[in-house]
């Protein structure tokens, strides 16, 4: 006689924050984070004690890119363009999207000083990237990745940005936020988060589109309550036009940002034309082992891509990576700022997180070691030693 209940109890699945490891998986994603800053941070000191060129730790951090954002914090942005004695056009302000400068300003509001705040804002939005990594291996692949997805981003070759007051830190964090949102059909959260990339860096606009992309696939299993994957993908593909809107409308120029961004940074987008010659260049010549090695960066990047396009990641991932690679070999502009602007793509990093997650966990560490060791001092090179800005 078949004793077995009518009904079997069937057992929940596991949410994803019992399969990150719960707070002890969480934690151990932040403990290794804060390694690579350690560490990062170790290297600036030694590297700049050895440049004797009188810069703190903490001016440093604060360069380049770091007091255009702190102008806009505190100054807000300029009506127009700008000029320079000559009168030709000079980039400004309105180049730089937001959000991040928005966080500034509201930080300060409590009593610290803009430049405070601004490393404030950066470095708890690079403990949230961390969360927002491992969680996001972890809905993708299981808990090892995650943490070794953590430990690839944040020590790679001009990971050093994480620490400083640029805007990559919270572009990370909301780009990885919005995927583990989407992955799990909390479309709200997913929305708000690619609207945040949206208005913190141009290349939010892929962010939106793969978010659109994802949207589109949950629409296609189930029309029940469409409107929210598709209002979360609506919300976050207005973020970039009305930024572009907003300074065209202050300017009185349709094409101000563009212009701006030309004038400035020499930044157009030219279907890659300069960034083939940068490399033809480059590698034939081999002048500069700093040239040379953005250079190869640059290839390592694009064949890591295509190893990762071949496992078939999730669509709405690929599509991220495609077009945000797309966006940043396709332009015109600082060759070495290149390598930062591919810190948040995440599609080249997922074949080696997913390796590591694989192999025995000494060759992991080791492997993952000997990436930070050279990703860290390479980073605090650039920054301690290399004249030029990131």
């Amino acid at each position: 006689m078949d004793e077995r209940p009518e009904n079997p109890r069937v057992e929940p699945r596991p949410g994803l924050w019992d399969l990150a490891g719960a707070w002890r998986g969480v934690l151990t994603a932040v403990a290794i984070f804060a390694l690579t800053r350690i560490g990062q941070l170790i290297m600036l000191v030694w590297l700049g004690n050895a440049a004797h060129d009188g810069e703190s730790l903490r001016g440093r951090l604060l360069v380049w890119d770091g007091g255009w954002f702190l102008r806009v914090a505190v100054n807000g942005y300029p009506h127009g363009y700008t000029y320079d004695a000559s009168g030709h056009l000079e980039g400004n302000e309105l180049a730089f999207f937001p959000l991040y400068p928005m966080l500034i300003r509201g930080v300060s509001a409590l009593g610290l000083s803009p430049e405070t705040a601004a490393i404030g804002v950066s470095w708890i939005a690079s403990i949230g990237a961390a969360i927002a990594l491992h969680l996001l291996g972890t809905t993708l692949y299981h808990r090892r990745a995650g943490w070794a997805l953590v430990a690839i981003c944040c020590s790679a070759p001009v990971s050093v940005v994480l620490s400083m007051a640029y805007s990559e830190a919270l572009f990370l964090a909301l780009v990885a936020g919005m995927f583990v949102a989407a992955h799990r059909k909390v479309w709200w959260a997913a929305g708000l988060l690619g609207l945040g990339a949206a208005l913190t860096r141009p290349t939010g606009a892929a962010a939106a589109l793969a978010l659109a992309v994802a949207a589109i696939m949950a629409v296609r299993e189930s029309r029940r309550q469409a409107w929210q994957p598709l209002g979360a993908a609506a919300l976050a593909l207005a973020g970039v036009p009305l930024f572009l809107l907003w300074v065209a409308t202050r300017v009185g120029d349709p094409s101000a940002w563009f212009r701006i961004q030309t004038a400035g940074w020499g930044t157009s987008f030219d279907f890659g034309r300069s960034t083939w010659t940068f490399l033809r260049e480059t590698l034939s010549s081999g002048d500069g082992w700093i040239p040379v090695s953005v250079a190869l960066i640059l290839l390592v990047a694009l064949a890591a891509a295509g190893v990762a396009l071949a496992g078939k990641p999730w669509l709405p991932l690929a599509v991220y990576g495609i077009v945000a690679m797309v966006l940043v070999y396709g332009q015109a502009g600082f060759y070495h700022s290149k390598p930062r602007l591919l810190l948040p793509v995440l599609l080249t990093l997922l074949p080696a997180a997913v390796a590591a997650a694989r192999a025995r966990p000494r060759v992991a560490v080791l492997s993952i070691v000997a990436w930070a060791a050279f990703g860290l001092w390479y980073g605090a090179y650039l920054v301690a030693v290399w004249p030029y800005t990131l």
